[in-house]
């Protein structure tokens, strides 16, 4: 059985937070089972997003993972914002989870598989 996206998105809030760091749901999307987006935020200002690997990038060793691939980076907020609003017109359904790591990275919260 797979967990929810919701209960996904709620471990996630929970590890940023015992980790020093700060996250809030931007956009809520389907409960059972939306595509997650991560938009990491660092101290100094730079972004990056993150959003679902392709699925040639799952592991069958660990098929209730997700993964994520880096979606872009850089200073420019608004890049990202209109590359989430062309996913949220593709699908409606998706969640964007916008986080500040803290004392960890955010490869140690979620996993990232490179391109």
């Amino acid at each position: 059985m797979r967990v929810t996206t919701d209960l996904w998105v709620s471990a996630l809030l929970r590890r940023v937070f015992g980790a020093g760091g700060f996250a809030a749901v931007v956009k809520r999307g389907a409960t059972e089972a939306g595509a997650v987006f991560v938009l990491a935020r660092g101290r100094l200002g730079e972004l990056a997003l993150f959003g679902p690997a392709p699925q040639t990038s799952y592991d069958s060793a660990k098929p209730d993972d997700r993964f994520f691939s880096p979606l872009g980076a850089g200073d420019d907020a608004a890049a990202l914002d209109a590359r989430l609003e062309r996913e949220k017109k593709f699908d409606p359904d998706i969640w964007v989870v916008e986080i500040e790591a803290g004392a960890v990275t955010v490869e140690e919260l979620i996993a990232v598989k490179m391109p």
